[in-house]
């Protein structure tokens, strides 16, 4: 197996808002299903979806029996790893990956970095078909503080370095809450990972709030990948099912193998 196998993959990203349209005016998730369905993402990214929330079920008409990420792939099929990150009386929410081949492997790591915010990143390492390397995908949701961001990058880096071997390729996607525009980040510096739509269109594309995008807060970062197309998808049935845009980029396998030893 060589560069240049032409594998196509497409990734999209989205902060489900537990479920919401942007401003809470709305139970939205089933739209946003729909959505995700219809976009055709081999690998899905989600933040806030929620595992339980005994309160909202009562209270909202069409509120599904089952965890939210269950309820995401019960049209596509595809396998599941949800891990939750904020924990309160009435039930969870955390993080989510979908993916259209195989979960191998999934786990929860905690990157809080004070007793307000519990953020963790989720991993999971997923089959990929021709006899390729595994690709490990990371979901994450990082802290409001600048300070707690610089942290959690500097975690997010420190596992990749102590998980993925170098020669196998990585995917870092979820909600950054980071709005500076230009300024780069250890997964680019130290990973020589790339930002999809730094890539290609020379920024980073903006994603929040949904309605007129301004901060670019959701990301896909890819390495052993060659980007071919980075979007932001907000309009037609994407306008008002979260308060985030989504993020969908497609790229192709590029990764070489290590040589024989």
């Amino acid at each position: 197996m060589g560069k240049g196998t032409g594998m196509k993959l497409s990734f999209l990203t989205i902060n489900a808002h537990k479920g919401f349209s942007a401003l809470n005016k709305r139970f939205a998730l089933p739209e946003l299903r729909e959505c995700v369905h219809a976009s055709g993402a081999d690998i899905v990214f989600m933040q806030e979806v929620v595992g339980q929330n005994l309160r909202h079920a009562e209270r909202y008409f069409g509120w599904p029996q089952k965890p939210q990420h269950e309820f995401m792939t019960e049209v596509s099929g595809f396998s599941h790893a949800y891990a939750k990150n904020a924990v309160y009386t009435a039930g969870h929410h955390g993080n989510a990956i979908l993916s259209r081949f195989p979960i191998l492997h999934s786990e929860k790591v905690d990157i809080s970095t004070n007793r307000v915010e519990k953020r963790g990143l989720l991993y999971a390492r997923i089959e990929l078909p021709e006899g390729k390397p595994p690709l490990h995908c990371v979901c994450v949701h990082l802290g409001l503080l600048c300070v707690s961001r610089t942290k959690q990058f500097r975690k997010i880096r420190d596992f990749i370095v102590r998980t993925v071997p170098d020669h196998e390729p990585v995917i870092v996607a979820g909600d950054f809450n980071e709005w500076r525009k230009r300024k780069t980040d250890v997964l680019e510096t130290a990973l020589a990972m790339k930002d999809a739509g730094l890539t290609l269109h020379g920024r980073k594309l903006r994603t929040f709030p949904s309605a007129l995008p301004v901060f670019p807060l959701d990301r896909i970062y890819l390495r052993g990948f060659k980007v071919t197309s980075a979007r932001v998808l907000r309009d037609g049935p994407w306008a008002d099912v979260s308060d985030h845009a989504a993020f969908l980029a497609e790229a192709e396998y590029s990764w070489n193998p290590p040589p024989a030893a």
